[in-house]
């Protein structure tokens, strides 16, 4: 279940789930949602507290974890400090499943000021940190109008859009280290066609001794083939329908990456590693671009603010 989201597309992804769902419990899901602990906090910060009871309680006292969940701490637990102090899968799997439980709880009974939840949601949504798919087609079809649904193409996809995923290469839990930046640049018209390079900055703020500081289950401990404290991260990068990806460079070397068409829009894909504290630029860029309209780019959330991640588009002086 953890890798059907390898593809970018949510319907695609979704529709794997809910046939895996099905598979292994014998129970049919009409649809699936996705969100991410930035949502979560968000809701905490409506509902207020949440206090843990049963195994998540008892696994929380003895890793010395929050026994309540607030908007201030959740994120910071479920995505960092639940691996770095339970090393086991199950109990982890016990935990998350009584965190869900209990802010679910509190939302569906009605918990904290309606006005509220709902800001916080639509925060979410905007952040695309929500994701809706209905296994019902005509559901989908009004879903499919608008970006909640996810899609990477169809009608909730603007003509110019570009998109950057990231997908973990580490085989841990180093991500919540790196903290990312992305930017278009629309470099000067070629041959009557738009010209733009998306440029990814990733930094690895985990500390210089996160090789001995951290868990194992945390590094991965080098059992993928990754220098635990290191971050290994696969970047792709979508352009708009009928471009073309030409090149990548790294750090302003050219190097190779690997080329790919996904629903008629050219995909770039390459991996990168960064050792506690080092940084790296990747640019790829796209040429032969139909569009003449103005470009956006869509982006994995992060736990980093999304005006800290998507920095405005720069435009080229030309001539």
């Amino acid at each position: 279940m953890q890798d059907v989201n390898l593809t970018p597309d949510f319907p695609t992804a979704a529709a794997t789930a809910q046939a895996m769902w099905e598979k292994r419990t014998g129970q049919h899901v009409d649809g699936v949602i996705s969100i991410d602990p930035l949502v979560l906090s968000y809701i905490l910060q409506a509902t207020g507290p949440v206090p843990l009871d049963g195994l998540e309680l008892a696994a929380a006292e003895a890793a010395g974890l929050p026994t309540e969940l607030a908007g201030s701490n959740v994120v910071s637990t479920v995505l960092s400090d639940v691996y770095a102090k339970i090393p086991q899968p199950k109990m982890q799997d016990a935990y998350f499943a009584g965190v869900a439980k209990k802010i679910f709880a509190a939302l569906s009974n009605g918990t904290g000021e309606g006005k509220a939840i709902i800001s916080g949601i639509s925060k979410g949504t905007e952040e695309g940190r929500i994701l809706v798919w209905s296994g019902n087609t005509s559901e989908q079809s009004v879903l499919a109008k608008y970006p909640l649904s996810g899609s990477i193409a169809g009608p909730s996809v603007p003509a110019a859009q570009f998109g950057v995923y990231f997908n973990d290469g580490t085989g841990a839990k180093m991500d919540y280290y790196v903290k990312r930046s992305v930017q278009l640049i629309k470099e000067c018209p070629k041959d009557g066609y738009e010209q733009t390079t998306v440029r990814i900055t990733s930094t690895n703020t985990a500390p210089t001794d996160a090789a001995t500081s951290l868990p194992a289950y945390v590094t991965g401990a080098g059992n993928f083939g990754v220098p635990p404290g290191s971050v290994q991260t696969n970047i792709v990068a979508y352009g708009p329908v009928q471009a073309h990806v030409e090149t990548a460079k790294v750090d302003g070397q050219k190097t190779e990456f690997a080329p790919y068409f996904h629903s008629n829009r050219p995909v770039g894909v390459l991996a990168i590693r960064l050792a506690p504290g080092e940084s790296r630029t990747v640019d790829f860029a796209f040429g032969k671009i139909v569009q003449h309209t103005e470009p956006n780019v869509v982006v994995t959330p992060t736990v980093q603010d999304v005006k800290d991640v998507t920095l405005p588009t720069e435009t080229v002086a030309c001539g």
